[in-house]
């Protein structure tokens, strides 16, 4: 697990926070921030994900050489 995984997942988490937040406090600004935040954090952790699949294929090819 990198970094943007981590860092990605701890966002989304942050964003799920405020989002119910918001929503049990009727702030539907708040509840937007959140759901902002989850999008922005599946992105991040998205690019991680990739980038440790790149990392893994590279491995398996140069284990293979």
């Amino acid at each position: 697990m990198n970094k943007h995984q981590v860092e990605g997942r701890v966002e989304e988490a942050k964003g799920k926070a405020k989002e119910v937040a918001g929503r049990v406090v009727g702030n539907e600004s708040l509840e937007a921030e959140g759901m902002a935040d989850q999008v922005k954090g599946k992105a991040q952790s998205g690019y991680g994900d990739a980038k440790e699949g790149a990392k893994d294929a590279a491995k398996k090819a140069i284990d293979k050489l």
